[in-house]
């Protein structure tokens, strides 16, 4: 599903709303939140953000959460299961993922962290190519010059910093294309993401920080991370920042799509706070029930991004029966495919670890090589 690149705008002052739409105005004392869907799945305006979608578009970001949703599931099962080493669960930050990924066009380049895989089903990456480096046979998996969306990047917060470097090249190419960095609240501690902050401010770079704040760094809360909202850092650094509903796919879309088209117009770094909660655990060996309480999930729940969707699709009678069913059985085969894939994975040359580390060779690297391959063979001998 592509989303038409003038839908999500800035629109003028003073522009018509849409007619029947609420707008919905901050809380005294809580700070400004783009919503354009309700949890309830009603239909507000913003004054500053607007979209106008299809229904078939509509119905595509619907299946693009729900799919995102039964892929990552199947994904924790097979953990479970001892077909993975780890996973990264993205439950509940489906909204965020899908909607920031369909704001981005083909020439765009992606820089994620380890738990976009939304973001990746959006650029057209294979979902089972995400699960080679969990299950511990590759380093990746896809060439991220294919879909411009980088390899997954474990260690927290360099991505930003790349993300910046690649930008300060596109503008300097002066490419008509924007860059867009994923990190979490967490990383926003880090001093890399700082020094991205800082480049990119300077250099004026076509970079969009994409900060999906689900309310937990590992067992650490937001508060105990940042005393103000993580939107507000922006200031600092003299860009702007916006903090968004992240639950609500309209609005994330909405955001994002001018916050790219905004670096693409040579306007400067802009930061997103996608504002938005972890169902799960931080990994699969994280045990989130040490930390945080159910009560605090149950709130979260009541303002699921998928459900939220369904019922504005309901409520307008956007979708029927028919295209939620195919929907679930397009999802089971989905399913079907991820189990298949990982547990058919070829396991890698034993070797392998030992190239591509010097582009010309190096005698302590032949050295170790050696004395692995000798490991190796003992073995067999033992065999005989």
């Amino acid at each position: 599903m592509t989303v038409d690149s003038t839908a999500a705008r800035k629109p003028r002052r003073g522009s018509s709303k849409r007619a029947g739409a609420k707008t919905r105005a901050a809380a005294p004392g809580e700070p400004e939140l783009v919503q354009l869907l309700t949890p309830e799945g009603e239909r507000v305006e913003h004054p500053d953000y607007s979209i106008d979608l299809t229904a078939d578009e509509l119905r595509g970001l619907y299946r693009d959460m729900v799919l995102t949703r039964r892929f990552d599931a199947e994904a924790t099962t097979l953990q479970r299961q001892g077909e993975l080493g780890l996973w990264a669960s993205l439950l509940g930050q489906e909204a965020a993922q899908i909607g920031s990924g369909r704001a981005t066009r083909a020439d765009d380049y992606v820089f994620p962290t380890y738990r976009e895989h939304g973001v990746a089903w959006c650029r057209g990456v294979d979902p089972t190519n995400l699960l080679g480096m969990f299950r511990g046979v590759n380093h990746g998996g896809w060439d991220p010059n294919e879909n411009n969306f980088h390899l997954y990047t474990i260690v927290i917060g360099s991505q930003a910093l790349h993300a910046t470097g690649y930008a300060m090249g596109v503008a300097k190419d002066g490419a008509d294309s924007a860059v867009i960095a994923y990190f979490g609240d967490g990383a926003s501690s880090q001093g890399d993401v700082a020094e991205a902050f800082t480049f990119s401010a300077v250099y004026n770079a076509p970079v969009v920080f994409f900060c999906q704040n689900n309310q937990w760094a590992i067992s650490e809360p937001t508060e105990r991370q940042t005393r103000v909202p993580l939107y507000q850092r922006a200031q600092g650094y003299g860009f702007p920042g916006v903090r968004v509903d992240g639950n609500d796919v309209l609005a994330v879309l909405a955001v994002t799509k001018a916050a790219l088209e905004r670096a693409r117009t040579g306007q400067g770094p802009m930061l997103i706070e996608a504002f938005t909660y972890r169902m799960g655990a931080h990994t699969t060996s994280d045990d989130p029930t040490k930390y945080r309480r159910d009560e605090e999930r149950e709130r979260w729940e009541a303002k699921d991004p998928i459900l939220r969707l369904r019922t504005y699709l309901d409520r307008e009678g956007l979708a029927d029966e028919e295209f939620f069913a195919a929907l679930e059985t397009e999802a089971d085969a989905l399913a079907k495919r991820v189990r298949d894939a990982v547990r058919t994975m070829p396991d890698p040359d034993n070797m392998a670890i030992f190239e591509n580390i010097y582009a010309d060779g190096h005698a302590l690297v032949d050295e170790e090589r050696a004395q692995f391959a000798a490991y190796q063979a003992s073995f067999a001998e033992e065999s005989n």
